[in-house]
């Protein structure tokens, strides 16, 4: 189900946490970040400099998803762990981690889906972690020869890093040649 919806157009998120219930959504404008990468302001870029972060992918998946849940206002439920974390095991779900020492401290997570990465969240514990790690995930997207990197909905904190909106119309257009490109990070 999750590749199929996904193949679509459309992303599952939790509507009601006493219930668990999800729906599945597909918003007016679709955010997205160029696939040659984020925006680096001066002060990300310090940091990124600084090499203050240990950069891995796919170590340590299901503590990234777990982190990205939030204490209230949550989309990210057990069931999602549990999924994602089966579509992590089957190829297709991948993540970057930023380390420090033997801790975690930031991550995004997201699948592949032919030429279409869609970036689901990412979470921070120390300044800076969850930006270096998205940046790195998009130069590894971008390499790894995808086309497009989804991040569904726009907000400030995206905005801020270069993300921009197309309209649902074009991204469905855009998903349709997507979809066409095969990566070793797709399902």
């Amino acid at each position: 189900m999750i590749f199929a919806g996904y193949r679509e157009g459309w992303f599952p998120m939790m509507v009601d946490e006493e219930t668990g219930q999800t729906g599945w959504f597909q918003p007016k404008q679709r955010c997205l970040f160029s696939i040659e990468g984020v925006h680096v302001s001066k002060s990300l870029a310090k940091t990124i400099r600084q090499n203050r972060f240990e950069i891995r992918f796919d170590t340590s998946f299901e503590q990234v998803i777990s982190n990205c849940r939030r204490p209230d206002g949550n989309w990210i439920n057990e069931d999602f762990i549990r999924v994602y974390t089966q579509i992590y095991q089957q190829g297709w779900a991948h993540c970057a981690e930023c380390w420090i020492g033997e801790n975690l401290v930031g991550g995004v997570y997201g699948i592949g889906i032919g030429g279409v990465f869609c970036a689901e969240s990412m979470f921070h514990r120390e300044t800076d972690a969850s930006k270096v790690a998205l940046q790195a995930l998009v130069e590894t997207c971008r390499a790894k020869g995808f086309v497009i990197f989804d991040a569904q909905i726009m907000n400030p904190h995206l905005l801020s890093l270069g993300a921009y909106e197309i309209s649902n119309k074009e991204y469905q257009r855009q998903l349709k040649l997507g979809l066409q490109v095969q990566t070793e990070w797709s399902a």
